[in-house]
């Protein structure tokens, strides 16, 4: 994993204010989110805000970037649902990092206190997330090997239009396939192979699936919006070895993360409305404005 420090300073920046107050309702009291019937405790939290408070370069820093403090200790929590769902899976799957593999990580990146001079993580805190990496890695390297997925694309033109044309996708029919008659504007059948495609297999298409419908808009600097539906997903797809072997290791990162996307919509995640909602296309909490787009399930067993 080549771990950029700037990557490690945002991902657990934080301030303070955003603790302070008591803005959530009954069932979030002391919780920063709620994974499945699992709480992530606010002091959790709350120690991470104590040392980045005693780190006023890196936060003068991430000022000075554009970074907000609501921005930043979402950042905080994300990493925090996503350490749930990935200890949950690695569990399930008989994944096991090492305190010797996370050291040995942590030594190639030059050494747990050169990061830790330019970020804002207390050692634990530190070592906590290279682990989770580790994970996520590992889970996309035993998923990639014949991991395909088929979809069928619509373009669409803002968000009204990609929603009026999401649901006409998974009601299906004769709407439906009026979708598909301009070539220019949309395709069916479309092949996504992650050994190949590591940038695509890291994205909500991968974490969808067969028969679930999403719009999203790739770029909120751009107007453009994509509606897809998923319609096969295959483990066991023939892969060529050296595809995988080209994989960069922040790729399969991205990749194992979205991996448990489906973990997430099955146990359910609610964020403390302090900090916002937690968004499945960006698999991280976002502000309730800022969510890129909509998911919705397969319509029934048959579509599954």
């Amino acid at each position: 994993m080549r771990m950029q420090v700037g990557r490690v300073v945002a991902a657990v920046a934080v301030v303070g204010a955003m603790l302070s107050g008591c803005g959530a309702g009954p069932s979030q009291v002391g919780a920063a989110a709620i994974v499945g019937s699992d709480a992530i405790p606010l002091d959790r939290v709350q120690s991470r805000v104590e040392v980045a408070l005693g780190r006023t370069d890196q936060i003068a820093q991430l000022t000075a970037q554009g970074g907000a403090p609501a921005d930043v200790a979402r950042s905080v929590v994300s990493a925090a649902i996503l350490h749930e769902l990935l200890q949950r899976r690695a569990e399930a799957e008989g994944i096991v990092v090492t305190d010797s593999e996370v050291d040995a990580e942590i030594a190639e990146n030059g050494g747990a206190e050169a990061i830790l001079e330019s970020s804002l993580y207390d050692l634990p805190a530190l070592r906590e997330r290279v682990r989770d990496d580790l994970i996520a890695a590992a889970l996309a390297e035993r998923a990639v090997p014949g991991l395909v997925v088929t979809a069928d694309l619509v373009a669409a033109t803002s968000r009204a239009d990609a929603e009026e044309k999401a649901r006409l996708l998974a009601e299906g029919g004769p709407a439906a396939d009026a979708l598909f008659t301009d070539e220019r504007t949309s395709a069916r059948d479309t092949v996504y192979e992650a050994a190949t495609q590591p940038d695509v297999a890291g994205t909500v298409l991968f974490g969808t699936p067969v028969g679930g419908v999403v719009a999203f808009q790739p770029n909120p600097q751009q107007s453009a919006w994509i509606v897809f539906r998923v319609t096969d997903r295959s483990t066991d797809a023939p892969t060529a070895p050296e595809a995988v072997s080209n994989i960069s290791q922040s790729q399969l990162i991205a990749i194992g993360q979205r991996l448990v996307q489906p973990l997430a919509t099955e146990l359910g995640i609610r964020v403390n409305p302090r900090y916002g909602v937690w968004d499945p296309i960006q698999m991280r909490v976002v502000a309730e404005d800022q969510q890129t787009g909509i998911i919705l399930p397969p319509a029934g067993p048959a579509a599954s």
